[in-house]
């Protein structure tokens, strides 16, 4: 999957797409008229960026999403962590920690996580 940022302009778009999807494309430009004042061929401008990215598919005038915000989310992060850390979560986790002091339960709460997606181990 290629990295997927999106402007604010999509991002703004993308809220209410996840809020009110399926929606079709000419009540999501009435809700991006409301909320946001947009005319119709900015919605349908941004839309069509978002579509070409991968995020969300209109098809028939019908939206539809593809990438959950959360799934979303986690791609970005992944591509982050592979850009700025060499892909190393080890290396990610103490640089956002920098000596900041974690609470029992985020502690236990991490290492929940990472037993929950530990792989096998070889050596067993």
């Amino acid at each position: 999957m290629n990295k997927i940022i999106l402007t604010p302009s999509e991002e703004k778009l993308a809220q209410i797409i996840w809020r009110e999807a399926p929606v079709t494309s000419p009540i999501l430009s009435d809700f991006a008229l409301a909320e946001l004042g947009w005319k119709k061929t900015t919605t349908y401008t941004i839309l069509k960026k978002l579509c070409d990215k991968g995020v969300f598919r209109n098809e028939y005038a019908n939206v539809s999403i593809v990438l959950t915000r959360d799934k979303l989310i986690s791609h970005q992060s992944q591509s982050y962590v592979e850009d700025i850390f060499g892909g190393s979560l080890p290396k990610f986790i103490a640089s956002f920690f920098d000596g900041k002091k974690l609470t029992k339960e985020q502690a236990d709460n991490l290492i929940n996580l990472i037993k929950a997606h530990k792989g096998g181990d070889n050596d067993e």
